[in-house]
Parts: C-alpha cells; structure tokens; sequence
C-alpha cells in the first residue's frame, strides 16, 4: 500500500483551482454547481456512510 505524505498543508492562492463536485440526484448525476440555494443547503445537511460499516 502507498501511503501519500502530503509536502506542504497548503497551495498559495494563485496555485489552487477548484475542484467540481458531482453527485447523484434522482438516478442521474449533476455538479453541485448548479444547485439552486435550497438544494445546495440540502446536501450540505446529507450525511455520508460507508456501506461496509453500515451493514447489519
């Protein structure tokens, strides 16, 4: 296994982009980017689980 050491904590500002974040609204997928403000407070509030720890 690969264990990643990151070099700095940070990038100064001119060095970053943002990254598009994508998920999967009713069996389709869509960035978030183009959520109106409800929905963007909406998956904001999700909460996220491993499907392995979630097992019964």
């Amino acid at each position: 296994m690969t264990i990643a050491i990151p070099l700095r904590e940070s990038l100064p500002t001119e060095q970053r982009q943002r990254c598009e974040v994508w998920t999967r609204v009713m069996g389709y997928h869509r960035p978030v980017s183009q959520f109106n403000l409800g929905k963007r407070s909406e998956h904001r509030e999700r909460c996220h689980f491993r499907q392995e720890t979630a097992d019964l």
